[in-house]
């Protein structure tokens, strides 16, 4: 089981970054997204081939702009 923000995810071990994102509706390509497996951050360009395992902990945050 994938845990995403805190949360049990229906996505299955295995998936990509990227496909992770698409699933959430998290628009991967505009700014202001930052995703972390397991405490470590994946940089952008590696969301499309990094492959999150079974038990990993995802944390995406998106930046918002207000005031």
């Amino acid at each position: 089981m994938i845990t995403v923000n805190g949360k049990p995810s229906e996505l299955d071990a295995g998936t990509t970054v990227a496909a992770l994102l698409a699933a959430l509706e998290v628009p991967a390509e505009g700014r202001g997204v930052a995703v972390a497996v397991d405490a470590e951050v994946v940089p952008r360009g590696q969301w499309e081939t990094h492959v999150v395992a079974d038990g990993a902990q995802v944390e995406v945050v998106t930046a918002v702009q207000g005031g």
